[in-house]
């Protein structure tokens, strides 16, 4: 167990994944956040890089002490080797990696791991109770098999820059929503596949796809589109169901209120803003006509919000019960006390220094989990490689052959 894997209280069965080795052949966001959850659970992931350029995510930015930012980010916990997949010893080296693995995971261009002789139909038929995971932008199959798929570009296609943004303007989201939902789909189908091999000794080939994991998540504006007729509209930090539900003005700046509900309304209007005359008003006593009357709805509720500082606001909105927030950026994220009061803070090694980063959001009671070190491109080439049984000898003339670094 590493240093930042302490049992708890009450003793500890260990790290979920404790045992279990993975083989990531991959690069950017989506595959990258799964292997990256798989390490933070305990499991032993061994990440392929390209020989010079690994990952190109190490070279997006050099904002974290000369490091990337995503690639400090998504890559903790992992070992690092450089092999030449285009090189005939690249490839069988990597295949005896995969024969000691429990599951692979890759996210090249369609049918590139198959021509290298790593698809899974290969691999499996040595060893059928391995777990192959396919990664793609669009699916193996389809009009757009074939397509580029950064995370843009599959917001925009499925639809999601639609129904983000204002109403002049669609946009993407301020984070890589399609790599992050694939790569949570790829994380819960490695997890369920472990699970039923514990139990039947299957194995699994799995494909998961950016466009199909968006879709997914679309499913409440996708249904309404569906049996409604009905686009929703973009609105900002508005909701297009529920009202009032957006950032209203305060003496010193702006808190975000959510009423979900008409006990909601009548809490805020009477407990909060002392405006018992307004619960029951022919406009805004339930939801649907706070709705209809939505802006004439968000000038009173900003009449009176401006009424109160930020901090005395949110208050006696949380005093009541109505839902808020204030509207934080990465700074005051930074500095939240939800985070500092919760110890949630820990250091990860780097070759650059110790830097900052938050614990996983799975929080076990007996175990935590596993925050290893960012490896350095090839850091743990030689290593893995005398694992396999090569000699000092034999690594030294795939180093000199450009085959390893």
């Amino acid at each position: 167990m590493s240093e930042n894997s302490e049992p708890k209280a009450g003793g500890s069965a260990g790290l979920p994944l404790e045992g279990i080795t993975v083989v990531s052949l991959e690069q950017a966001v989506a595959a990258p956040i799964a292997t990256r959850h798989l390490a933070d659970l305990g499991a032993r992931v061994i990440k392929v890089e390209r020989i010079g350029e690994g990952d190109f995510a190490r070279n997006y930015d050099a904002a974290v002490h000369g490091l990337a930012s995503h690639f400090v980010w998504l890559n903790r916990g992992k070992e690092s080797i450089c092999v030449d997949l285009k090189a005939t010893e690249g490839v069988a080296a990597v295949r005896r990696l995969v024969g000691e693995a429990d599951v692979v995971i890759q996210n090249f261009a369609p049918g590139a791991a198959a021509r290298l002789g790593l698809g899974a139909d290969e691999l499996r038929r040595e060893r059928p109770e391995l777990i192959v995971v396919n990664m793609t932008g669009y699916g193996t199959e389809g009009p757009l098999r074939e397509r580029k798929a950064y995370d843009m570009l599959v917001q925009a296609e499925t639809g999601l820059c639609s129904i983000t943004g204002t109403p002049e303007t669609a946009t993407k989201t301020g984070i890589p929503t399609s790599d992050i939902a694939a790569g949570m789909y790829a994380l819960t189908s490695i997890q369920a596949a472990l699970f039923r091999r514990e139990r039947t000794g299957a194995g699994a080939t799995i494909d998961v796809s950016m466009f199909d994991a968006t879709v997914e998540w679309l499913g409440h504006p996708m249904y309404l589109q569906m049996y409604q007729d009905t686009q929703v509209q973009r609105m900002g930090l508005s909701h297009a169901s529920i009202a009032p539900y957006d950032a209203y003005p305060t003496v010193d700046g702006k808190i975000l209120i959510g009423v979900q509900n008409d006990r909601g309304w009548r809490a805020l209007v009477t407990e909060v803003f002392g405006r018992p005359d307004l619960a029951g008003h022919p406009k805004f006593a339930t939801n649907i006509l706070r709705v209809q009357h939505r802006a004439e709805t968000d000038a009173v509720v900003a009449e009176n919000t401006r009424r109160f500082e930020t901090a005395e606001l949110d208050k006696r909105l949380a005093a009541a019960g109505v839902p808020a927030a204030r509207l934080n950026d990465m700074k005051h994220l930074i500095e939240h006390p939800q985070l500092a009061e919760r110890d949630r803070w820990r250091e990860v090694g780097t070759e650059a220094g110790a830097v900052r980063a938050v614990l996983p959001p799975m929080t076990f009671s007996d175990v935590e989990m596993r925050m290893g070190a960012v490896p350095a491109l090839g850091q743990h080439t030689d290593a893995v490689l005398a694992e396999l049984g090569l000699t000092d000898e034999q690594v030294a003339g795939l180093r000199a052959a450009g085959i390893v670094q």
